[in-house]
């Protein structure tokens, strides 16, 4: 049972002001973060200040989009019957230094492992939303 993006009316995040950018990458196929100026520290979510020195100043760069797995789940019981079982939710870490939480899709559920190198892809859901998924970095395609 090959792990594949998530069909049909799924729940999605709303953007705010700050998380647009974020988004608008997605669609681009760039996967964003933020880098805060006075240390250039990476940072994932979308904050409006850096939680390590406290600073407002960043800016966006591009990520390479791979990374590692630092831990994830495999979810057999979903909260809301729009996601179609079984899905994997990992924390992958980032090249970069950031930590995101996505889904892995490419492989089986059991072969899914922490330290597995991964590299994202995108899944367009609609016009207005691309969702930033992860695949072992050996299977990595553009869709």
């Amino acid at each position: 049972m090959t792990l594949r993006p998530q069909r049909g009316s799924i729940p999605l995040a709303t953007p705010n002001a700050l998380s647009q950018i974020f988004w608008e990458g997605c669609r681009r196929g760039e996967l964003l973060y933020q880098a805060f100026d006075d240390s250039s520290t990476p940072q994932f979510s979308p904050t409006h200040r850096s939680r390590v020195s406290g600073s407002r100043e960043f800016t966006w760069k591009t990520s390479r989009g791979s990374g590692i797995v630092y831990s994830y789940t495999v979810v057999w019981r979903p909260q809301t019957p729009a996601f179609e079982v079984p899905y994997v939710v990992a924390i992958v870490e980032l090249d970069e230094g950031y930590h995101m939480i996505s889904n892995i899709i490419g492989c089986e559920p059991d072969d899914v492992h922490v330290g597995q190198r991964v590299q994202v892809e995108f899944h367009v859901v609609d016009d207005d939303v691309a969702l930033p998924y992860f695949r072992p970095a050996d299977e990595a395609v553009t869709a």
